[in-house]
């Protein structure tokens, strides 16, 4: 992730942390989430601002990567370390992260378009690329 990028999302993170997990700019009244992942390779934590959709005590987030042709390193990290953490408004939850197919998918993903359409773009310009559509359930 170039520097730039780095800088962007620790001012996202830093302004969900401050009000209760409300951010302004390009995501002012979007639902966030700060998605916590361990790097596959590196080991790191890392943390994630991401757009989710409340989804019957879940949450989903979409790997768009803004309609990059590759899946976000996030994603991947996830695929190989499910057991996360995620923080939403002022709480913290430890969830299970799997990717949502079939109808399950296609729900959410197109009330996701018709929600914040530019989600709509985003699978146009990620071309052959089928966009994970990733659901955090919550552990007991």
């Amino acid at each position: 992730m170039p520097p730039d990028r780095d800088e962007f999302n620790r001012k996202v993170i830093e302004e969900f942390r401050a009000n209760g997990g409300k951010v302004g700019g390009p995501f002012q009244g979007a639902p966030m989430v700060l998605v916590h992942h361990r790097g596959r390779k590196s080991g790191t934590e890392r943390v994630s601002p991401l757009v989710y959709q409340p989804v019957g005590g879940k949450w989903a987030v979409f790997a768009s990567k803004a309609g990059a042709p590759t899946d976000p390193e996030w994603y991947l990290n996830l695929v190989a370390n499910p057991r996360t953490t995620i923080e939403v408004g002022g709480d913290t939850f430890q969830v299970v992260a799997r990717t949502a197919t079939g109808a399950e998918r296609e729900a959410i993903w197109d009330n996701q378009k018709k929600v914040m359409p530019q989600f709509a773009e985003y699978e146009v310009k990620a071309g052959k690329r089928r966009i994970p559509v990733v659901i955090f359930e919550p552990v007991s």
